[in-house]
């Protein structure tokens, strides 16, 4: 983070925060991918990057949130999505080649954000 040298700097970092909790509360999407230690050696960071790519293509707006390990290293790593009004939903062992399915499935009823 770059250092605060003037009251407009704070303002510019305020203003960019208050921004992305408007984002995440006004977005009626949250994917959560594990990337503990598990995670990432399963290929978490690869199945996130799908993911953010996979959402931005389709043009699906939704919170992209990343935990801890669970405990279930076996199912690492973990994709759970959560939209509103529905039951969450939890997905084992995805791999970054299995997200296009993945959001096809699930969020592909979703009509286009912008």
């Amino acid at each position: 983070m770059p250092r605060l040298m003037t009251p407009e700097d704070l303002n510019r970092v305020r203003d960019r925060a208050r921004g992305s909790l408007t984002t995440r509360l006004d977005t009626p999407i949250t994917v959560v991918v594990t990337m503990g230690d598990c995670g990432l050696t399963a290929g978490a960071r690869e199945t996130l990057h799908a993911l953010l790519d996979g959402l931005a293509l389709r043009g699906i707006a939704a919170h992209v949130a990343v935990a801890d390990c669970t405990g279930d290293c076996a199912q690492a790593p973990r994709v759970e999505i959560r939209q509103a009004g529905q039951p969450s939903v939890t997905y084992a062992n995805v791999r970054s080649d299995l997200v296009p399915s993945l959001i096809e499935e699930h969020l592909g009823r979703q009509s286009p954000q912008k």
